[in-house]
């Protein structure tokens, strides 16, 4: 297998990459709650986590992965009883939405996605473990975990507990013996919507149903866990102490988290008006693939500050490379020999291409060994005809890569005459016989063939 490094937030270094199986990750994601539709800055985190997956697949891991679904909290409820709808009818809009912007953003489906309400018994099986091992306590009908019984809490976030949240509480949760202690099961007040179970009447707490669901999925220690860094302190902190002091074991191995979204240098704000949704970008005329390539590129440990010009500029590359690959498509009827330094090339892509991602998901390194592969090749194809072979392979290996950055769409077969004509341009292009290109392109044009030339190429696409 391919050495892979990955900074651990656990350990706060780059640490090797071993998996408790060898040849399989076991892999947890924080998903959506599903009260509304997701904005880009949660799918900054779900591209991150969709490339995490795919590489790991590209090297060669068989990887099993758990998204959950977060379909009862305050949101949910709030939205629930506003409608005047039951909880299931009001997030199902939501969840079907998400798994469409999922397929419109080419993210890999999870292994599972299970819902929080339908893990309750899960929930409350463990619950009844840290109140037998002293970890909880009941106060007015809720649990609340006890951060005083688990002395290794904020070994994730690396806070000072001793200094912090000594006096205040939250509004809905007076009832704690300490201010930081967190809810483990709410008990209803005057909400519709709640659980009568072995532990009373009410609901889950959020960290509860993480906890729940990857061991049910993943087994008691699994491999990785990811999320935003908003995330560390205090849902995945929390996650630790109550899987840890239920089990006795090692939660999770390694800790990813990527940073924040900014919008035009600030924070995301619906009052601010700088606050998009994808299904808002895909309104203003920007296409999937782009938006794609925009949140994937810069590295995921870096703030990403997303704009109109810089989403622009992406959808620009994102030609570049299509444009290079119906290029290379047009040539693989050529004749003639292989050419050797082709293959040379290839092979120093490729192993630039796993060396970058190999040391902590490096996509703009890896990228930038793609560009360097497709401007070599690209002035091969400026002086000569590339043969057929030599096509076919540089179509393997964008096939391959495409395996992991997913921007690069199939190629619809024209007929002859079109690939004829555009190849005829091209050369007359060459030839500086810029009079018959344009010919060439009206022809084309009046046939509904739209030709658009790039550094890399002529991309064409249907009227």
């Amino acid at each position: 297998m391919t050495r892979i490094l990955f900074f651990n937030t656990l350990s706060r270094q780059k640490e090797e990459f071993r998996p408790i199986e060898d040849g399989v990750v076991k892999m947890y994601t924080c998903g959506p709650t599903v009260y509304d539709y997701a904005h880009i800055g949660n799918f900054r985190a779900y591209v991150f986590e969709d490339i995490l997956h795919r590489f790991l697949e590209y090297a060669g891991y068989r990887v099993t992965r758990v998204m959950n679904i977060t379909d009862i909290d305050d949101k949910t409820i709030a939205g629930a009883i506003r409608e005047g709808v039951s909880l299931n009818q009001y997030t199902e809009k939501y969840i079907k939405a998400f798994f469409e912007d999922m397929d419109c953003l080419k993210l890999k489906k999870a292994t599972y996605f299970p819902r929080a309400t339908q893990h309750i018994s899960e929930m409350v099986s463990l619950i009844k473990t840290l109140i037998e091992k002293g970890h909880a306590y009941e106060k007015n009908g809720s649990i609340y975990f006890k951060i005083s019984s688990f002395p290794g809490y904020g070994k994730l976030s690396h806070y000072d507990f001793e200094n912090l949240l000594t006096t205040n509480t939250d509004a809905d949760e007076y009832e704690k013996d300490q201010a930081r202690d967190f809810a483990l099961w709410k008990a209803t007040k005057d909400e519709p919507f709640f659980w009568d179970t072995e532990i009373g009447r009410g609901r889950p707490g959020w960290h509860i149903e993480c906890s729940a669901m990857s061991m049910k999925y993943l087994g008691e220690t699994f491999d990785i866990h990811t999320g935003g860094v908003d995330n560390i302190f205090p849902h995945h902190e929390n996650e630790i102490a109550q899987s840890e002091a239920a089990t006795g074991k090692k939660f999770v191995n390694y800790w990813l988290h990527c940073a924040h979204l900014l919008v035009d240098g600030e924070k995301m704000s619906k009052s601010k008006g700088n606050f998009y949704t994808l299904r808002d970008l895909l309104k203003k005329g920007y296409h999937p693939s782009g938006i794609r390539y925009l949140l994937m590129t810069t590295h995921y440990r870096d703030p990403l500050n997303f704009t109109e010009q810089s989403l622009k500029q992406a959808e620009n590359t994102v030609k570049h490379i299509q444009a290079f690959y119906q290029r290379i498509s047009f040539a693989l009827n050529n004749e003639g020999n292989s050419n050797q330094v082709i293959e040379k090339y290839i092979n120093e892509a490729s192993e630039g291409f796993v060396g970058a991602l190999s040391d902590d998901l490096n996509m703009s390194l890896a990228m930038s060994e793609v560009f360097k592969f497709m401007h070599s090749v690209n002035e091969i194809c400026e002086r000569t005809k590339i043969s057929g072979s030599d096509a076919k392979r540089i179509i393997g290996f964008l096939e391959k890569i495409n395996e992991v950055i997913a921007v690069i769409e199939s190629v619809e077969t024209l007929p002859d005459e079109f690939v004829n004509l555009i190849k005829k341009r091209e050369q007359a292009r060459r030839e500086k016989n810029f009079a018959l290109a344009d010919r060439i392109r009206s022809t084309l044009a009046e046939s509904g063939i739209i030709l658009e030339d790039t550094p890399y190429g002529t991309r064409w696409i249907r009227k």
